[in-house]
């Protein structure tokens, strides 16, 4: 091969089929791969290489990963949803299994003027699944998570809306499958949203999982004392529980955003959470 010919091909401006045939020279031509190295640049081949292991080692997005990319999710995003698939597993399998004996159980009783035993643990699913998305405890990438240059309120949001949108999800279908009650059996949106709402609120001087926990258990108290004072549908899931947990949701909502800055004190915030 003539220095020109060399020269192009080395610089990438050497046109096919001459392209083709410089490939089938090379490979057989000790000489002219000893000239090609002399002509071309040592940097750009260097950062070529470097550019290829980066290509090789890279891992290959799942299956979730990929979904979220082509709905125009930033690949970056869609890396933070998709990270810890086997605890992602567990909590699905979870709530499938909730909803499903929930569901049987509101069919055993159908009497009843409304589902209370789904009513009741359906507001707490999503609380269960946020504080499993967020926190050195449960999350075994969090501490990747601080070192990101992701403000600590976006991370949590933008799990918290991935948790919120599947359980509301499951939550719906689970709803569906109880038409016998009509809206009644949708009473339990409000107070999930005002649990989760307050429980992160609470979270930057609780912790992401002493938070939902007390919130959770507040709610399972509140539940109790209902049932101890109505004989009908208990007081939560009426229009004056409902009205209660709307505003109890906003104002939850305002304290979160008043106090998002705290979320990046992370020295506090992990001792908080390991004790």
């Amino acid at each position: 091969m003539d220095e020109d010919d060399l020269r192009a091909y080395a610089q990438g401006e050497l046109t096919v089929p001459r392209l083709w045939s410089a490939d089938t020279h090379l490979a057989a031509c000790a000489r002219c791969r000893e000239e090609l190295a002399g002509v071309s640049d040592p940097v750009a081949l260097d950062s070529g290489w470097a550019r290829l292991d980066a290509e090789l080692d890279a891992p290959r997005p799942g299956l979730l990963e990929s979904v979220l990319v082509r709905t125009g999710v930033a690949d970056h995003t869609a890396r933070l949803l998709a990270a810890t698939p086997v605890l992602r597993r567990a909590w699905l399998g979870a709530v499938l299994a909730v909803l499903t004996m929930t569901v049987a159980a509101s069919y055993a009783v159908q009497g009843a003027e409304s589902p209370t035993l789904f009513l009741a643990l359906a507001p707490l699913l999503p609380l269960a699944g946020v504080a499993l998305s967020y926190g050195p405890v449960l999350d075994p990438t969090y501490e990747m998570a601080v070192v990101s240059p992701t403000h600590g309120f976006r991370l949590l949001m933008i799990r918290t809306v991935a948790v919120l949108a599947t359980g509301i999800a499951l939550n719906g279908l689970a709803t569906l499958a109880l038409p016998a009650y009509g809206l009644r059996a949708a009473a339990w949106l409000l107070p999930a949203l005002a649990l989760t709402a307050l429980a992160l609120a609470l979270t930057p001087r609780l912790g992401p999982v002493l938070a939902p926990a007390l919130v959770g258990g507040a709610w399972l108290g509140l539940l109790l004392a209902a049932d101890h004072r109505s004989q009908g549908t208990l007081v939560p899931f009426t229009a004056a529980g409902q009205g209660v947990a709307a505003a109890v949701a906003v104002l939850a909502a305002a304290l979160l955003y008043a106090v998002r800055d705290r979320f990046d004190s992370t020295t506090a915030f992990i001792d908080r959470s390991a004790a």
